[in-house]
């Protein structure tokens, strides 16, 4: 896309200031879970300085940390102004998609696991200021996890959602400080973005996908739920075990999963359907 206005010249700023030493402070109060920030980090791996510094302070900073202000207002600035930008680009890039692929598409490219991919790619979680004791551990979980699938999970991955709401704040921190351009905001991101799922890399989800499929062929699936006994979902085709999938955490994800699992053994089931 081409920028509609001249990118402002902003060069990188050198912060020579130093951290206050808080360490007497913090053991008087709850552990706390945060990470120092460093503004002139964070600026390089953008390559763009804030004019109030103020604004990328407070996108990182979760509402868990409990002070005055948190990310949760720029998260919100941030969110919309991603979807503007991803619909003005696919809408020129793609003319001849329906709304509702566009829709789709869209959906793919500023959903949790897309954005938290972002966060850990670059590094922005290092500077996130939270209070928040296990998610050290889940962005560690996640990023093992995403190994498996490089563009996109579709489900099948517990997101930190911190990491996704991270990147929106940083988005929306860039918007407010840029006089709401969004044409710095996509010369800002748009490397940042990358892989971008596009029309050939768009992916169906496994449930929608295993029921299309199904659809087809005239057979019946059913899921039996068991996450509450044993965390798991079976599925069945024509009464038939095909697959299961669990997660310890979260429900749909195990449904995810167990239709995942299912579309990857239909295909011998397929065979003896048609011979």
């Amino acid at each position: 896309m081409k920028s509609l206005e001249p990118l402002l010249n902003l060069q990188h700023l050198c912060v020579n200031e130093k951290a206050n030493d808080s360490s007497v402070e913090s053991t008087k109060k709850t552990e706390s879970f945060t990470t120092p920030l460093s503004l002139d980090e964070v600026e390089v791996i953008l390559g763009y300085e804030f004019k109030n510094k103020q604004l990328l302070e407070e996108a990182f900073t979760d509402a868990s940390l409990g002070e005055d202000f948190s990310n949760e207002r720029l998260e919100y600035v941030g969110d919309s102004v991603l979807n503007l930008l991803f619909t003005k680009d696919q809408y020129f890039e793609y003319p001849d998609l329906s709304p509702g692929v566009l829709t789709r598409l869209r959906a793919a490219n500023v959903d949790s696991d897309k954005l938290a991919r972002v966060a850990v790619k670059h590094g922005f979680h290092r500077f996130l200021r939270h209070k928040k004791p296990l998610l050290e551990d889940q962005i560690r979980q996640f990023s093992e996890e995403i190994r498996r699938y490089p563009l996109h999970s579709n489900g099948l991955v517990d997101v930190p959602k911190a990491l996704a709401g991270l990147v929106e704040s940083i988005i929306g921190a860039v918007f407010i400080d840029s006089n709401s351009s969004i044409d710095i905001v996509w010369k800002v991101f748009k490397d940042l973005l990358e892989p971008i799922i596009r029309r050939e890399t768009l992916k169906i989800h496994p449930v929608t996908q295993l029921y299309e499929m199904c659809q087809k062929k005239n057979l019946k699936v059913k899921f039996v739920d068991l996450w509450k006994e044993s965390t798991t979902f079976d599925v069945f085709v024509d009464d038939q075990f095909v697959g299961r999938g669990s997660c310890r955490l979260k429900k749909e994800i195990a449904h995810n999963r167990a239709a995942k699992d299912a579309l990857d053994n239909i295909v011998r089931i397929l065979d003896k359907k048609d011979t």
